[in-house]
């Protein structure tokens, strides 16, 4: 099941991506601006949270196996309208129904697959698992701009249609749910029996989802403007671009295991949570920032601004393991699915700004500084967040308050009340 929600997530991201990958084809033959395209590239966010949300409600009330189906031949329907139309419209449209079908994708299948695998365990899986977004992103990266050279830009939209109606026939066969389901097994997190509302408002749990929001923010713009920063701003080709963009994954997948393996290995030498998860994510994020504003030097050559923003954008994936482990620690009983997808919708609203702001930025700013000045901020805020996660999250330290805190359930209350008789 682990190797099928994997290929699920490579379609989930190379449908992501193929949007930035075709970002100067596209622009050229409809002469779209760099303001208009970022906003077209910001349209997916603008329901993702609240779709999130939602599915993360309904993944902790039915099985998963039919809502992943519904998800997957959701995401092939959408995009037919790039397909057929031309138009702005026609854009925005389909990148909202879009972000509205993949908005639970992310924390539905991460619940999915810690059905699976115990709490002590489920970093490595995890990070395996979420490799297959950078796998996605890879294999767009060197085929999209091939197909486009080609058949044009749009046989990569039809082709990925394709892609997601093959899985989800497949998954309809095969697909089943784990042993360690939340709501049947007592997997149900330290939190207990308090209510969703007590977790999200500790600082543990927002300062977790801050991390997350920043590294979201470094994905989102990468997604939508790192090709064209290659075509535009460093002026390489669209195929020699692609490349690049695959070699730029191709990084992130090493570095970002290695996280995931290391802050694993903490743990099992008797590690806290706070330090071998929240300390060490805040550390990765911020030198993803410092990285990112090496920009900011004047004659740094081409390659080696590639080479900036592939090792930030690596370490601050390595927050796509970390985060959803540490808030399935703290997640009340039967909410592990609601927490995780409160979290992703929250995140996302990153991209509902990043993409937009950087568009007006690189109107405003002719050539390369234009491109570069979104990736400045983005360093600026992943090292924000990164120094205020160090000082907010500890897990432990939310089990502890939880414990002390009357139950919102009234069995564990009574529970409580009898052993301290």
């Amino acid at each position: 099941m682990a190797g099928l929600l994997f290929l699920f997530i490579v379609v989930n991201f190379a449908d992501k991506v193929v949007l930035g990958l075709l970002a100067v084809p596209i622009m050229d033959e409809l002469k779209f601006t760099p303001t208009e395209f970022g906003l077209i590239g910001s349209s997916f966010f603008w329901l993702f949270a609240i779709s999130g949300v939602l599915g993360g409600v309904l993944a902790d009330r039915v099985r998963t196996k039919w809502f992943l189906v519904v998800m997957a031949l959701s995401w092939s329907l959408t995009q037919l309208p790039i397909v057929m139309g031309s138009t702005i419209a026609a854009f925005i449209v389909a990148r909202v129904l879009l972000g509205v079908g993949e908005g639970p994708a992310w924390p539905v299948a991460v619940h999915a697959c810690y059905s699976w695998f115990p709490n002590e365990k489920r970093n490595m899986p995890i990070s395996l698992f979420t490799q297959g977004g950078a796998l996605g992103l890879l294999l767009a990266g060197l085929v999209v701009p091939l197909v486009n050279l080609r058949w044009g830009w749009r046989a990569a939209f039809i082709g990925l249609a394709a892609f997601g109606l093959i899985w989800a026939l497949v998954w309809m066969l095969v697909g089943r749910e784990g042993p360690l389901d939340a709501s049947r097994s007592g997997d149900s997190g330290a939190g207990h029996g308090q209510s969703l509302w007590r977790v999200v408002r500790d600082r543990t749990t927002w300062g977790t989802i801050l991390m997350h929001f920043v590294s979201y923010w470094s994905t989102a713009g990468a997604l939508t403007w790192l090709p064209a920063y290659f075509q535009r701003g460093l002026g390489f080709d669209n195929v020699a671009s692609g490349r690049l963009y695959g070699l730029v994954v191709a990084i992130t997948i090493p570095l970002a295991l290695l996280g995931a393996w290391w802050s694993q290995r903490l743990i099992a030498r008797g590690w806290s949570s706070r330090r071998a998860r929240g300390r060490f994510s805040a550390l990765w994020l911020i030198a993803a920032g410092l990285i990112f504003l090496l920009l900011l030097l004047p004659d740094l050559p081409p390659m080696a601004r590639v080479a900036s923003l592939a090792v930030g954008l690596a370490l601050a994936s390595g927050m796509a393991a970390l985060v959803p482990a540490m808030l399935a620690q703290i997640a009340p009983r039967g909410r592990r699915g609601t927490l995780l997808a409160l979290d992703n919708s929250l995140a996302g609203t990153a991209g509902i700004l990043a993409p937009a702001i950087a568009g007006v930025l690189i109107q405003r700013h002719a050539g390369a500084w234009g491109f570069e000045l979104g990736f400045i901020l983005t360093g600026v805020l992943m090292l924000a967040g990164g120094v205020l996660g160090w000082f907010t999250v500890d897990p432990e330290g939310a089990m502890a308050r939880f414990t002390r805190m009357p139950s919102a359930t009234p069995g564990v209350a009574v529970t409580r009340k009898a052993a301290a008789l």
